[in-house]
C-alpha cells in the first residue's frame, strides 16, 4: 500500500534566515536567538548628528503559504506588460562570454552543469522572487517586484555572491530574462565574477543621456542573461541615483522586455550611502545575512536605512551543516527509478 502522507518541505534559505533573524509571521513575534550571535565590538563609531535614526520596518520572511480563508481573489496581469511592449527593446552592442571555471573556482552556479546543492537552493529563492511580483490567488503582487535589490549590512557578507548565483538560476526561465546590473559603483565586482571585460555602464548612463544604452550592456552567451557594467566612478554617484534620470533609465531596460527580471547588486548598506536611494527604486529588497558573522544591531540598522522599499526578505548565507543535514542536489545524481 503507497503511502500517502504528505512530506514536509525541507525549510529554504529564507526561512532559515527567519530562524535567526526576523519575525515570525504567525506568532508576530521575533524570533532572534542573540545566544549565538557574534559578541558586540567594543567600540561603536559614532553616527553623524545630522542624520536622524530611522525607525526600523521589519523584514518580512515568507513562509509556507497558508490556504486562503476568503474565497481567492483573481490575480490581474501587471501593467507593465502592457507598457514594455509599447517600445522596442534596447539591444546591447557588446558581447560576452561567461568564464564557467571562474564560477566552478568559487563554489558557484555554473551554467549548464548537473544540478548542485547551491543550484537548488537558489531555485528555491527565484521561486519567491517569482511568487512575488507575478502575483497567487492568496498572494497580492509587490509593486515593482520584478526590481530586486541584492544588499547586505557590511562588506563581504555575499551580496555579489547571491546577485551572481540569483541572476544564473533566473536566465534559465522560459517566460523571464534577466538584466545584472552592478550598482555597487564604488568596489564593483559582477564582472570579475562573471569573467566579462569591463566598460561603459550604469554610471555613464546616468551621467551622459546622449551615450546609447545599448553600449552599456553586454549580451552573454546565455540568451536570458545581460549585464550592465558599474561604470566609471563618481563623486556624485548618490545624487545621480537619487535623480529622476535612474528611474527613467530603468524604464528604458524594462521597455520591449515585458518578462524582464532586473536585478542589482547593491553596495553594502553601512558602509556606502547609494544603497539606501537604490532601495526607492526597486520594489523587493533581498538583505543577504551571513551566519555566525552578521550583527544583529548591524542587521536592524541596514533594514532601518533600507525602509523606501516596501518588501524585504533575509537570505541567510554561509550556512554549515552537520554531515547528517539537509543536503539539496544529491537527488539528481542518484540512478533508479523514481
Amino acid at each position: 500500500m503507497t503511502d500517502q502522507r504528505p512530506v514536509k518541505r525541507p525549510p529554504s534559505l529564507l526561512e532559515r534566515a527567519a530562524d535567526m533573524f526576523g519575525i515570525d509571521p504567525a506568532a508576530n513575534a521575533p524570533t532572534i536567538d542573540v545566544s549565538n550571535l557574534p559578541p558586540e565590538p567594543v567600540k561603536k563609531a559614532k553616527k553623524p548628528k545630522d542624520e536622524p535614526k530611522a525607525e526600523a520596518p521589519a523584514a518580512e520572511i515568507l513562509g509556507p503559504e497558508a490556504p486562503a480563508v476568503d474565497p481567492a481573489p483573481t490575480v490581474k496581469p501587471s501593467p507593465r506588460k502592457d507598457i514594455a511592449r509599447a517600445a522596442p527593446a534596447i539591444v546591447p552592442t557588446r558581447q560576452g562570454r561567461i568564464d564557467r571555471d571562474r564560477l566552478a573556482a568559487r563554489g558557484m552556479i555554473v551554467p549548464g552543469a548537473p544540478v548542485t546543492g547551491i543550484s537548488e537552493e537558489y531555485r528555491i529563492v527565484k521561486r519567491e522572487i517569482i511568487r512575488n511580483f507575478a502575483g497567487t490567488p492568496n498572494r497580492p503582487v509587490v509593486p515593482r517586484g520584478h526590481r530586486v535589490l541584492i544588499a547586505s549590512a557590511n562588506p563581504g557578507e555575499g551580496k555579489t555572491f547571491s546577485a551572481v548565483n540569483l541572476a544564473l538560476s533566473l536566465a534559465v526561465e522560459a517566460d523571464h530574462d534577466v538584466l545584472l546590473i552592478d550598482a555597487d559603483i564604488a568596489k564593483p565586482s559582477v564582472l570579475d565574477a562573471l569573467g566579462l571585460e569591463d566598460g561603459p555602464g550604469l554610471m555613464d548612463a546616468l551621467a551622459d543621456p546622449h551615450l546609447p544604452l545599448g553600449d552599456c550592456m553586454i549580451q552573454t552567451d546565455i540568451a536570458g542573461l545581460k549585464v550592465m557594467p558599474a561604470g566609471m566612478q563618481h563623486m556624485h554617484d548618490t545624487e545621480l541615483l537619487a535623480s529622476a534620470r535612474t528611474e527613467a533609465l530603468l524604464g528604458q531596460l524594462e521597455a520591449g522586455a515585458p518578462g524582464r527580471i532586473l536585478i542589482l547588486d547593491s553596495p553594502p548598506v553601512l558602509a556606502a550611502s547609494p544603497a539606501a536611494v537604490l532601495a526607492g527604486h526597486v520594489g523587493q529588497l533581498i538583505m543577504v545575512v551571513r551566519a555566525d558573522e552578521t550583527l544583529e544591531s548591524s542587521l536592524r540598522d541596514a533594514i532601518g536605512l533600507m525602509g523606501a522599499c516596501p518588501h524585504i526578505q533575509l537570505l541567510l548565507n554561509g550556512v554549515k551543516y552537520s554531515p547528517g543535514g539537509r543536503r539539496f542536489g544529491t537527488y539528481y545524481g542518484q540512478g533508479g527509478a523514481s
